[in-house]
């Protein structure tokens, strides 16, 4: 009986040692550490236990920090780990054992990895890369595809890439990457946004979604760009459909559908826009499909509403774009500008009925007669052209005696 005590007394010693190492334990790093690129900004880090490390280590752990681009650090238990991260300006990580006893922390010395930035020239690379995605209602008599999701990208050539730069697309989500097939280029020909009119991204996505660009030039070497974006942040709802607003006096009524979308109603927030050409303007937010308010009565409003999905059901993202505007009321003027509207048609009346009763009885020739002037004719020119190359008085008088009697008493009469 004593021999069997003490057989079991020391096995447990040995396991205790075992387990747990006394202070002198020194652990040994990881070998075989390497990076692997997957995918589009993705990569696995990978690493083995240290083979010399003569004791158990079912009980380490391993403690991974990101040093570029972006500064992470995290623990796990296996001896591999995804990362998702931007790679255009290079990636490097460390990794070393870790090991917790009776309060102790215990650790290895670092092992380093490092995946070198793409080559290319300084400047060249796209600036103020942005994206969208949008829901369009699908084809599809399955509950899980009767949604499609767009992607529309816009970004801007780099300062100092050549003219005959072109640059290229592509995105991936999850295990699925595409490019683009359909850009719209810039006044000197080069892609400058993308259109995906159906991507792979569910239409309720989470997971994030990364873009890179890449290019190509014959003067200069093109460096890609990375951007990695969260698909609840870039999507951009559908505007609400089927407005419709009344009035019943001074009350408008307003209500509207939820917008085209994978999520049930209750998952959006609205906005509410009323304004008129008098400088009305209001903005109200609701939860709801149906809004009240108060008008003048006299004026014509117009009514717009947009969406978001809440954080009710998931982190808020873009609101939608305004619904079309429909109008409500009638524009009404004020009794002060009907009167100045009937008074100066009344006035232009009577003006008109003045003018066209002096048009019939010759009332103006009769209020203002003409002037009498002197009468002139060829006749009268010849008298004066002779009377002017006449040298003598008899040649006056022969000249004078030309004219005809008749004429010689008009112009008389005509002088006095």
């Amino acid at each position: 009986m004593v021999p069997a005590l003490l057989i079991l007394l020391g096995a447990m010693e040995t396991l205790q040692t075992d387990l747990f190492p006394d202070k002198t334990f020194l652990l040994l790093p990881p070998v075989n550490f390497t990076i692997k690129v997957t995918g589009l900004a993705q990569v696995l880090l990978c690493w083995e236990p240290n083979p010399d490390q003569g004791q158990r280590t079912d009980t380490v752990k391993y403690h991974v920090k990101i040093n570029a681009p972006q500064q992470e650090d995290y623990e796990t238990r296996n001896s591999e780990s995804k990362c998702e991260t931007t790679l255009h300006q290079g990636f490097s990580a460390s990794v070393r054992t870790i090991l917790w006893r009776d309060h102790s922390f215990l650790a290895s010395s670092w092992v380093s990895a490092e995946h070198k930035a793409p080559p290319g020239s300084p400047g060249t690379s796209i600036v103020n890369l942005t994206c969208t995605t949008n829901t369009a209602a699908g084809n599809f008599t399955d509950l899980l595809k009767s949604y499609q999701v767009s992607l529309h990208c816009t970004w801007l050539a780099g300062k100092d890439a050549p003219e005959d730069t072109q640059y290229f697309l592509y995105y991936r989500y999850g295990p699925w990457t595409e490019e683009c097939q359909k850009y719209s280029k810039d006044t000197l020909n080069r892609n400058t946004a993308c259109w995906f009119p159906r991507t792979f991204i569910h239409s309720k996505a989470r997971d994030r979604l990364a873009v890179h660009v890449n290019g190509s030039s014959k003067h200069a070497a093109i460096k890609p760009f990375d951007q990695l974006f969260d698909t609840q942040a870039i999507d951009q709802p559908n505007p609400p459909m089927n407005v419709t607003a009344e009035t019943e006096g001074s009350r408008l009524s307003i209500q509207w559908e939820k917008p085209v979308s994978a999520f049930p109603i209750h998952c959006f927030d609205y906005e509410v826009k009323i304004y008129n050409t008098k400088g009305y303007y209001q903005v109200e937010k609701t939860t709801t499909n149906a809004f009240v308010s108060t008008t003048d009565g006299v004026s014509k409003y117009s009514i717009q509403v947009r969406a978001a999905v809440s954080t009710a059901c998931r982190a808020m993202g873009l609101w939608s774009k305004w619904s079309q505007p429909i109008y409500v009321g009638n524009e009404q003027k004020p009794i002060t500008e009907w009167f100045l509207i009937m008074l100066t048609a009344t006035i232009c009346f009577v003006l008109l009925i003045f003018l066209f009763l002096c048009r019939i009885y010759h009332l103006w020739t009769k209020l203002f007669p003409p002037v009498p002037a002197p009468r002139s004719n060829i006749k009268d020119l010849i008298v004066t052209n002779n009377c002017e190359k006449a040298g003598s008085s008899e040649t006056e008088i022969e000249g004078i005696s030309y004219v005809e009697e008749p004429v010689f008493e008009i112009l008389e009469n005509s002088v006095f």
